[in-house]
């Protein structure tokens, strides 16, 4: 039996430039920016683009300044004239940063560089009014050189140009430099840009076999090398060695694991003639990985199923600037749900993003492109695939190579040439130069042509993918019994938190309801789609599939599937009454179809968990006692009529009761996923569920019918933040009842203030049709949450108080402490 087999120690953090040492800095660069607009501007008007905007001598004194990462269109405004498949935000456009910094003389004879970890895109950068150099793909991180246009001693400016065209993506794409920037200063003679390369061609339980590869740029025949290695944080040494190319033995190694994420630390110092000229630092894992067609994936030896979701890039209501605080809230959520992996799709994520996964436990699938040579969108990459995309690739998998998260290297995503002789060639080209950097670890694609997995496209790929056709995992492994299979997309039921819709049915395409809402008893898929339950089905008909990732782990901006297409929209609704709503609808909005995001996640925008959050939980967690009830309790035009309800549980029966009443006792038969009370006639009360498990009782969950809107509720995720102006406190502001108790469909008004050392981000509800500005201080609640993110002022300590107020609901407050 074939088998990709692969054995991995891998570096987290920031690759190779990870420490501030004498030889070597690494500043953050992400202040003192000013920011300029031209081109297609916000407001739908075009400004023209003057020349020698690069000019060290412009006087940009009347330039916005701000602090990066800086995503441009998050500003907004909503325009309805813009496609909501981009998520009606003002992306397109010009945008020109510029910053004025000093070199010290002490630093000659020092090569200075910037890293750009992400800048949407098409950068150019400038140094001193000269070209430095570009890197086009918004999603790759790149470095520039700027040692021959420094001036020593000096102030000098950098400018970068952005030019982000429109109809360059299918999705959300954001605008200007969204993700971190840094100066880099080396001797002549340093370890090269991610030049540290570390496998294990041994893992053992007694012994660890690592190999560590550096690439130096300005060696010499004096140029020396040694490493050493700790426990990541604190620790004595363990082993040593020397060599660019060095084999250490690391005694006893604990391993990396999605459950116990265990750290080593390398350095590695770099001597010229005896004299230390670089040193980095970097933390990386010990771990084993294996593909294999009948037995899944395995984690150093363990056979481990792939509870994944696919992730976007934005940040919902923080948009594509990247902030690690809010990456990290999304993976601690996730990993709350039963989620060990994530595939990012469908481009690499911001760096901070890779090695989060890798201090937390969860896996990852680093994915390329969404399309190669033929494009889906008129700008798209493809006009930059046949000169980038070597360059790209190899950036990708450079930086993120030695990360112990990332298992997989996807080089597409339902790429049109699946079903073309010459797109083999291109795969199977890919597929190459990904092996030729990484041999470590596999390649994949994810494909949505059901062809692709019978007609040779399969072999360019050593693990293969498959999205939406569960019903394709049998005659896939029959007919290639020696290739490891998974569900590279899954799922991609629809739902709004909180919305229902009667009558409920299990026709999955039939469009639910008006008000361009999907209802969430999570049965609801667009016609290529499935609810959870059907790929649970053939997972467990399949055992040895490898898992699934889900699409997706959160909403994000854009692609507001079933309303992303207003020519199509009529084409989601298979009963007639509800077609003639929608007509009607659709007709007294012309083209103005209000969704802006999507309702693909099993969290929402914000964060909030849908109802589909429980049932992947249940399943992901199968030994935690969990039950969940749907829908909400709060239906007074219903009374006395049939309003089904459906529970998510991790037992394996459960008996219903409303009002202390039984309604009966139920077990999940062979392949069910929810149990489910379809004759449920309403009163008001309160309906009770009591979950077992081999007959013992195991969870409850209770859903009442509450009060009018009495009071607001606010709670934060953490009380106590960090005051470097970085990181954030998500406070969730709940509409409650006087018993405290969350009113579902109330949506009122609620007014933000904010004093101390802090200031309000950004807000948002979940609700994918709104078009309120996030950068506010007001919100509308969505089915009776909504949220606000608070950030920390730099350098400023003390109490943040938020309060909170509405009409007839009264004042909340709450308390932040910023520490240093």
């Amino acid at each position: 039996m074939q088998r990709v087999l692969v054995f991995c120690v891998l570096l987290t953090l920031l690759c190779t430039d990870s420490v501030r040492l004498e030889a070597r800095s690494r500043e953050s660069l992400n202040s003192g920016w000013r920011f300029a607009r031209f081109g297609a501007m916000p407001d739908g008007t075009t400004r023209a683009e003057p020349e020698g905007l690069e000019n060290g001598t412009l006087d940009d004194s009347d330039w916005r300044p701000l602090y990066l990462p800086h995503d441009w269109a998050i500003e907004g405004p909503f325009r309805d004239d813009l496609p909501n498949r981009t998520g009606k935000l003002p992306y397109e456009g010009i945008g020109w940063y510029r910053k004025t910094f000093t070199v010290p003389m002490s630093d000659r004879g020092k090569r200075i560089f910037i890293d750009i970890d992400g800048a949407m895109s098409r950068a150019q950068v400038y140094i001193n009014g000269q070209y430095a150099g570009q890197w086009p793909y918004g999603y790759a991180s790149f470095r520039i050189e700027l040692t021959e246009h420094i001036r020593f001693g000096e102030e000098n400016t950098i400018a970068v140009r952005l030019d982000n065209p429109g109809e360059s993506s299918r999705w959300y794409p954001g605008g200007g430099i969204y993700r971190n920037v840094w100066l880099v200063k080396t001797a002549p003679v340093h370890v090269a840009h991610w030049g540290v390369c570390i496998t294990t061609p041994e893992v053992r339980e007694d012994l660890g076999n690592v190999r560590a590869q550096v690439e130096l740029e300005g060696a010499t025949a004096a140029t020396t090398v040694r490493h050493e290695i700790r426990p990541s944080g604190s620790g004595d040494v363990v082993t040593r060695g020397e060599g660019e190319d060095c084999t250490l033995l690391v005694p006893s190694p604990r391993l990396w694991d999605i459950e116990s994420p265990h750290l080593y630390t390398l350095r590695t110092t770099v001597l010229e003639e005896g004299n230390v000229v670089d040193v980095v630092e970097n933390d990386f894992g010990i771990r084993t990985i294996e593909f294999t067609a009948d037995r899944g994936f395995l984690l150093n030896g363990r056979a481990v199923k792939m509870n994944g979701v696919c992730m976007h890039h934005d940040l919902g209501p923080l948009g594509a600037a990247f902030n690690t605080r809010a990456a990290e809230r999304q993976i601690e959520l996730l990993k709350e749900m039963g989620c060990n992996a994530i595939r990012t799709a469908h481009n690499p994520p911001a760096p901070e993003y890779v090695d989060l996964c890798s201090r937390m436990g969860m896996l990852v699938q680093v994915e390329s492109f969404d399309c190669w040579k033929a494009g889906k969108t008129e700008n798209d990459y493809s006009s930059l695939f046949p000169e980038w995309h070597k360059r790209d690739i190899e950036a990708m998998i450079r930086r993120d190579r030695n990360q112990p998260s990332v298992v997989m290297w996807s080089t597409g995503n339902e790429v049109r040439e699946q079903n073309k002789p010459e797109g083999h060639a291109v795969s199977q080209m890919l597929s190459d130069l990904v092996r030729s950097i990484d041999p470590t670890r596999p390649t994949t694609v994810g494909c949505n042509n059901q062809n692709s997995g019978k007609n040779g496209f399969q072999k360019t790929v050593d693990v293969f993918g498959y999205n939406y056709k569960p019903h394709l995992y049998e005659s896939f492994q029959k007919n290639n019994p020696e290739q490891p299979l998974y569900g590279s997309e899954t799922a991609s039921t629809v739902s709004s938190r909180g919305e229902y819709f009667f009558p409920v049915s299990d026709e999955k395409h039939m469009g639910q309801g008006g008000y361009f809402q999907v209802s969430s008893y999570d049965l609801t898929a667009p016609p290529w789609a499935n609810n959870p339950d059907i790929e649970f089905e053939a997972q467990d008909r399949c055992p040895y599939v490898i898992g699934e990732f889900v699409w997706t782990g959160f909403d994000y901006i854009g692609e507001p599937t079933p309303y992303n297409k207003d020519s199509t929209n009529l084409l989601n609704f298979a009963d007639p009454e509800e077609r003639q709503r929608m007509e009607k609808e659709l007709e007294r909005l012309g083209s103005k179809i209000p969704p802006r995001s999507s309702y693909f996640g099993i969290l929402d925008l914000c964060g909030f968990k849908k109802d589909r959050f429980y049932i992947y939980k249940a399943r992901w967690r199968p030994d935690l006692p969990m039950a969940h009830i749907l829908p909400h309790w709060n239906w007074p035009e219903r009374i006395g009529k049939v309003t089904p309800v459906h529970v998510y549980t991790s037992g394996d029966e459960a008996e219903l009761f409303l009002n202390g009443r039984s309604l009966g006792r139920k077990k999940k038969g062979d392949l069910e996923y929810r149990l489910r009370w379809d004759d449920v006639v309403y009163q008001p009360g309160e309906l009770k569920v009591v979950a077992y498990k081999d007959a013992a009782r195991w969870a409850e969950d209770t859903m009442k019918t509450t009060g009018a809107p009495a009071k607001i509720d606010l709670r934060a995720d953490r009380s106590l933040i960090d005051s470097d102006g970085r990181d954030l406190s998500f406070i969730t502001v709940q509409i409650s009842d006087a018993q405290g108790l969350l009113v579902p469909r109330s949506n009122n008004e609620v007014q933000f203030e904010l004093e101390g050392p802090g200031e309000i981000l950004a807000v948002g509800s979940g609700d994918p049709t709104s078009h309120e500005s996030f950068q506010a201080s007001k919100r509308k609640a969505f089915n009776g949450l909504c949220l606000v993110i608070v950030r920390s002022r730099a350098g400023e300590s003390g109490e943040i108080r938020l309060s909170a107020t509405s009409d007839g609901l009264g004042k909340a407050r709450l308390q932040i402490e910023s520490k240093e």
